[in-house]
């Protein structure tokens, strides 16, 4: 089942890595969802995933550094 999500009113996010506007992807939370899109695309599509799955993805990612 797809599920949409509005994120037209989101405040999307850049990660502070990319301090010199390089490529990368933007981050945005709502109450139910986290966003996440290519910053070279802003009108584009974006992933949009639970809370929890966003969490279990930053702990995956935070246990590989």
């Amino acid at each position: 089942m797809k599920v949409r999500t509005d994120l037209s009113n989101a405040s999307w996010f850049k990660s502070s890595y990319s301090q010199h506007g390089g490529e990368c992807v933007e981050v945005a939370h709502t109450a139910d969802a986290v966003g996440v899109r290519d910053s070279k695309d802003p009108t584009g599509s974006a992933l949009v995933f639970a809370p929890s799955e966003w969490q279990a993805f930053l702990r995956a990612v935070s246990t590989e550094s």
